[in-house]
């Protein structure tokens, strides 16, 4: 059964109070359940039937400034079915689908995605295979540059895990076109690449790291004159560029880090099923003890203020500072989604790369 229209639907936000109603005047439904990426607390999230229709009000909102969720709703005879809300015309693409977003007083996107292209444009995309026999096969590699930029120009690159998609999602080289545009980011390049199996590759590989230190990054250098290289990763992407850093210290000159899944038992026992759990807790383990090389370079990390990862990063930046790290955790109002790391580029990245890149 299809889901109800939007008709006579509405989205209301007022002050902390999120109310939400959906209609269905031919009772078709047996139920309707919020699904939000965020929790909750102090109620449950299943709408009431009021007259024709279903209504759901939450009256003290997460401590965010934006909310994607999802309905869940429910039939007669047991069926069910996961959407994004059919009267809410606001949705967000995501790695795993389109979500509903609700938007709280006081939220904008940033400035920078309505910028005018400068004389250079958007910049320029190429596409390179780095064959990488330890991995068993080639990465697809796009490189971005500012237009009118040869290769032969030394230039700082930013290494960016899961490129593409923090492309598509999250406009990385919208941004990087605009900063460098009006002239409030440094000339650069980015190298975005693709991710592979991720849950594998990411998640502290030995072999990984070795593949990327001494493959992929030289197959870089040797195509493009490069300066100083920046490593860039959300999740287990951001994970994954850490554990390289500690496994061969020369590969990165400063590192911007978004949501780590930086697994530790105090914070993240419920990950126990994640097939490379033990794996990476042993290595965020390891930091924990010292295991840090003694080249400290400058690190920022962001974290949604609520999301499940924030204790671990909380627990890291304190490690790295520790240890000498020039480290700094930004905690942003949302939840471990592309739009907030989008949302941190600026000031966050921003900050980063006028500090290291000459």
């Amino acid at each position: 059964m299809s889901p109800p229209g939007p008709s006579g639907h509405h989205v209301r936000v007022i002050g902390t109070e999120a109310a939400f109603r959906l209609p269905d005047p031919a009772h078709r439904l047996a139920g309707v359940r919020l699904r939000p990426d965020v929790h909750i607390p102090g109620g449950p999230l299943d709408f009431r039937r009021d007259g024709d229709g279903w209504e759901l009000i939450i009256g003290r909102a997460p401590p965010v400034s934006r909310m994607e969720y999802l309905v869940e709703l429910r039939y007669p005879g047991g069926g069910s079915e996961t959407t994004t809300d059919p009267g809410n015309p606001r949705q967000v693409a995501g790695a795993f689908g389109p979500k509903s977003v609700i938007e709280f007083p006081g939220y904008a996107p940033p400035g920078w995605l309505t910028a005018p292209p400068g004389p250079g444009g958007p910049g320029s995309n190429r596409s390179l295979e780095v064959a990488v026999p330890s991995l068993g096969g080639t990465l697809p590699v796009r490189i971005w540059s500012p237009g009118g930029v040869a290769d032969d120009e030394p230039l700082p690159l930013l290494v960016v895990h899961d490129g593409p998609e923090y492309d598509e999602l999250a406009s990385l080289t919208r941004y990087l076109a605009a900063g460098v545009a009006g002239r409030w980011l440094p000339r650069l390049r980015a190298a975005l690449l693709a991710p592979g199996p991720r849950d594998r590759w990411y998640s502290a590989s030995a072999r990984y790291a070795r593949a990327l230190a001494l493959a992929v990054i030289p197959a870089l250098t040797r195509e493009l004159a490069t300066t100083v290289r920046v490593g860039m990763g959300t999740s287990l992407g951001a994970l994954a560029m850490l554990h390289a850093h500690c496994r061969h210290p020369g590969a990165f000159g400063a590192l911007f880090l978004q949501s780590g899944s930086f697994f530790c038992p105090r914070f993240d026992s419920h990950e126990r099923r994640f097939p490379y759990y033990r794996r990476i807790v042993a290595f965020v383990v390891s930091v924990h003890d010292g295991a840090l090389p003694d080249r400290p370079v400058p690190v920022a990390l962001t974290c949604g203020v609520i999301e499940e990862n924030a204790g671990n990063n909380r627990l890291m930046a304190q490690v790295l500072r520790e240890r000498g790290y020039p480290a700094q955790l930004h905690e942003v109002a949302d939840a471990h989604n592309y739009t907030a790391w989008r949302d941190a580029f600026d000031p966050h990245l921003t900050t980063l790369l006028r500090r290291v890149c000459p």
